[in-house]
């Protein structure tokens, strides 16, 4: 018993001095200390003969040392021991590097002709090319194993080898063909294809595709190419093109209607407004299911209050009270419930009728999540109110009771902001510092943007003044009170001109005359932005949202091309790049359907 110990203690040790050795010796070979790594892998080769990956290094480190003939020497001595393919590659490239093409080639063709012979080694050919950068060379090995058993399907790797050598068109060709013959590859296809697509400045990829998608689609009937297009679309979200696409997906389909309803979401998130309201109202055209009816139609209201005026306003609390009528309180119309507290708080200034509302919905057989949503809801009340500890307190309720979930990161900056509006800026300060590093782009960003408030205005005054009077301001805005707002924005103005606190300011009052319809008002505010803070945090946004004035106000598509293209251009880490980038291709003519 004692010896199988001492034996097993001993295997242990060796097996660690091993790894160890193993580990050492690629150290080595990382930091370039080739003599030493070389020493190390010659001994453990020798333990391990047929391991290939120590054989490798061994020779690599000969090269590296530029010592080709013992490189050659040792290839030449596994050759005759093993039947390698890859050992042709590996003696033909290492005439390569002594500048001998003619052997270098030689050996090549050597390792393709074993392909030829046995097409089943054409990745581990393909692949020991591609390693050593001989793209031309690998593609040879797939192509020559296809053509002698055409049951192998080499398209997704020949595909990518392509786009290494910058045939982008061939590689796109070659992917779609072997997603629509390997349907479980297309996740993969879709996800190569976003690569290319996220470094495509230029458009000129997204163009090949959009172009090779359509023919594809008119020359086949298969629905595959529908789906695909449509995907393409979301990615460009061009929400209203797709919609088109999964129309005609569904007509054969009908079970892929889900996917129009997600389609409608994301349009929505988006703020594509007639695009939604288009996709929704075919949702609701086609469905008896009780539970999308309602989904479709809070989308719909929703989009309707974000450019009601007060004259519509009295028409929403009807359809409102209509649909609470129709649908009945029950925990299935939640989303409705909440929406019609929203409305009559923030729009029809009843609070009253609001609480009541979510405090009678919180009596219901609700699960965690619709309780944290009304709670939510009802937090956003109390800040109306300018109940701020109450708001806190749900806030704080709805983080614990969803830890790490989106509602709850959002309810950590409702939380912050609640803060900010009871000017407990030092508290706020502390909050939107965690906010930061939010996996939320949208909450991260209004983190950062709220701590550099605080912060700058902070160091520059130190009884925070103009802060005070920017979070009064910020609350009547939140309040839904604009034309409030407005004045104590302009009076900031002219107290604290040439301030930090300026930049924010200008751009709030860009956005309220926006939203009032006096487009050019808001363009000299927006311009004032660009003029006087260059390095600010609103500079983006400054030129997003004057090209959207330009583009669906003014009319005027050339300066709305122009200052799309300065936020794709300096701005590639905006929240807007996504959308100016479309918006500028678009205007530019790239755009085909």
């Amino acid at each position: 018993m004692l010896q199988k110990i001492a034996f097993f203690i001993l295997f242990l040790s060796s097996f660690w001095v091993s790894a160890q050795n193993e580990q050492l010796a690629m150290d080595y070979f990382e930091k370039g200390e080739f003599q030493k790594a070389l020493t190390l892998f010659e001994e453990i080769s020798t333990k391990q003969p047929s391991n290939y990956f120590f054989f490798q290094k061994v020779v690599e480190c000969y090269q590296q040392l530029q010592q080709y003939d013992k490189a050659e020497n040792a290839i030449t001595k596994r050759k005759d021991k093993y039947n390698q393919p890859l050992l042709y590659i590996e003696l033909g490239y290492n005439y390569q590097l002594q500048k001998n093409t003619d052997k270098a080639d030689k050996n090549y063709e050597i390792a393709i002709q074993e392909v030829e012979k046995e097409p089943n080694y054409a990745y581990q050919v393909a692949n020991s090319f591609e390693k050593k950068v001989l793209l031309t060379w690998a593609l040879k090995a797939y192509e020559t194993a296809q053509k002698k058993n055409p049951n192998l399907n080499f398209d997704y790797q020949t595909a990518m080898i392509q786009g290494q050598l910058g045939n982008l068109e061939v590689m796109l060709n070659k992917l779609l063909d072997y997603g629509f013959n390997t349907p479980d590859g297309t996740p993969m296809v879709q996800n190569q294809l976003t690569r290319f697509l996220m470094d495509d400045t230029d458009g000129t990829f997204a163009a090949t595709i959009r172009k090779n998608l359509l023919l594809r689609t008119q020359k086949s009937q298969d629905v595959y190419w529908n789906q695909f297009l449509s995907w393409f679309f979301v990615q460009q979200k061009e929400y209203g093109k797709a919609f088109i696409q999964e129309k005609a997906v569904y007509k054969r389909n009908p079970e892929s209607f889900y996917n129009i309803v997600t389609l409608g979401s994301m349009a929505m998130e988006e703020k594509q407004f007639e695009d939604t309201k288009l996709i929704l109202e075919f949702v609701l055209e086609n469905t008896q299911d009780v539970e999308l009816q309602m989904k479709a139609h809070h989308f719909l209201i929703s989009m309707e209050m974000e450019s009601a005026t007060s004259k519509d306003y009295p028409a929403i609390d009807l359809k409102l009270q209509e649909l609470l009528k129709k649908y009945g309180i029950s925990p299935y119309s939640t989303d409705l419930q909440i929406l019609s507290a929203h409305f009559k708080t923030f729009y029809l200034n009843q609070s009253k009728l609001g609480i009541e509302l979510l405090q009678n919905t919180l009596k219901l057989p609700l699960n965690v999540r619709e309780q944290s949503k009304v709670k939510m809801e009802l937090a956003d009340i109390m800040v109306y109110d300018e109940k701020f500890n109450q708001a806190i307190l749900y806030y704080a309720q709805v983080e614990d009771n969803l830890k790490n979930d989106v509602l709850a990161h959002e309810a950590s900056l409702k939380l912050a902001k609640a803060n900010f509006y009871k000017k407990d800026f030092d508290w706020t300060l502390q909050q939107v510092k965690v906010l930061k590093q939010s996996p939320s782009l949208l909450i991260a960003n209004d983190a950062i943007e709220m701590f550099l408030l605080i912060q700058d205005n902070s160091a520059e005054d130190s009884l925070r003044v103009a802060l005070q009077a920017y979070s009064t301001a910020d609350l009547k805005l939140y309040q839904n009170k604009k034309e409030e707002a407005l004045q104590l924005f302009l009076a900031i103005l002219q107290k604290h001109k040439g301030e930090r606190i300026e930049e924010g300011t200008l751009f709030k009052v860009g956005k309220i005359y926006e939203e009032k319809g006096d487009f050019n008002k808001a363009l000299t505010y927006y311009q004032n932005i660009l003029d006087n803070h260059k390095d600010g945090i609103y500079k983006d946004e400054a030129l997003y949202f004057s090209a959207e004035i330009y583009r669906k106000h003014l009319l005027d598509n050339e300066k709305a091309k122009a200052l799309y293209e300065k936020v794709v251009l300096e701005h590639p880490d905006s929240l807007y790049y996504t959308e100016s980038r479309k918006q500028y291709r678009t205007l530019r003519g790239d755009s085909t359907i």
